[in-house]
């Protein structure tokens, strides 16, 4: 059966693990440079096609897929006079893997179906190296049907897809999750910057933390860099963190929701990326809290 023709938009640490699963399995694949060209050209030695222009991509692709950074990324390049949008043929699908504003999905969704089109919001759960081994989460919203079609590709990229209901659906659970997910590890780095200051061994203070409800995978990743030193368990920036936790925020504010909880983890990834740790992944904020402490 012949794969269909995938445009990609946004080749950082996920995006490009996952056109190398999708390069894996000889999908047609089109791409653009964003910021990395060591991505780009990893892409073409396996037989992606470079173009110069989101409408371009758009023009040349039944699905064009976007893993970009911030909402404001996604609009740049779905809206230009040469973006997607601009190239886009009938029946195409979009799909935005990022994790973007709800509001901003649904904008978006409106155009994309002026344009004859259909848009879907994927947010994307887990790391880069599952991403290269087809084995991510995919929070899929948007129109059932384009979902049912698109769903075989999905499920080459992730183990679990989800269908969540209409279109912005899957961003708003995502934004939920992370600002869980970012509360709880920063929560953990602050419980293991506080052992330090008493003199308490991490490795101790974790081995009776997870023998308890307290236990997950978030308390995981944050120990491996903690007690055995990996960060890399967790890779994922807390500037990107930030940036997820800042929009959980605004998702609320719009909401007419007090957010209280967020406030706390938002300041802290904010101080840890003003003092020079944005590029950082998300458990070394252990060592801005040990900074903060004046025990580093």
């Amino acid at each position: 059966m012949t794969k269909p023709k995938i445009g990609f938009i946004g080749l950082g640490l996920m995006g490009s693990a996952m056109c190398q699963r999708l390069l894996d399995l000889d999908y047609p694949l089109t791409v653009i440079a964003n910021r990395s060209r060591e991505n780009i050209e990893r892409a073409v030695d396996r037989g992606a096609t470079e173009v110069t222009s989101a409408k371009a991509l758009a023009n040349a692709s039944e699905i064009v897929m976007l893993c970009m950074d911030t909402s404001a990324s996604v609009e740049s390049r779905m809206l230009d006079d040469q973006g997607v949008i601009a190239g886009l043929k009938p029946q195409t699908t979009v799909i935005d893997f990022g994790t973007s504003l709800p509001e901003s999905t649904r904008m978006l969704g409106e155009k994309v179906t002026a344009a004859g089109a259909c848009y879907l919001d994927a947010p994307l759960g887990k790391t880069p190296v599952q991403a290269e081994q087809g084995l991510l989460n995919i929070m899929c919203s948007g129109d059932e049907a384009v979902f049912q079609k698109v769903k075989p590709v999905l499920e080459d990229l992730g183990e679990n897809v989800f269908h969540l209901g209409k279109l912005g659906s899957g961003h708003t659970i995502k934004l939920i999750n992370n600002f869980f997910a970012m509360t709880t590890a920063a929560a953990m780095s602050e419980a293991f910057a506080m052992a330090d200051v008493a003199g308490i061994e991490r490795k101790q203070l974790y081995d009776v933390m997870s023998a308890g409800p307290l236990h997950s995978g978030m308390m995981d990743f944050v120990k491996a860099y903690a007690v055995d030193g990996d960060p890399n368990q967790l890779a994922f920036t807390l500037k990107n963190a930030k940036k997820d936790v800042g929009y959980y925020s605004t998702m609320t504010e719009q909401a007419g929701v007090p957010s209280i909880m967020s406030q706390s983890v938002r300041m802290a990834l904010s101080l840890a990326v003003a003092g020079g740790y944005g590029d950082r992944h998300v458990p070394e904020i252990l060592d801005f809290m040990k900074q903060l402490s004046g025990k580093s």
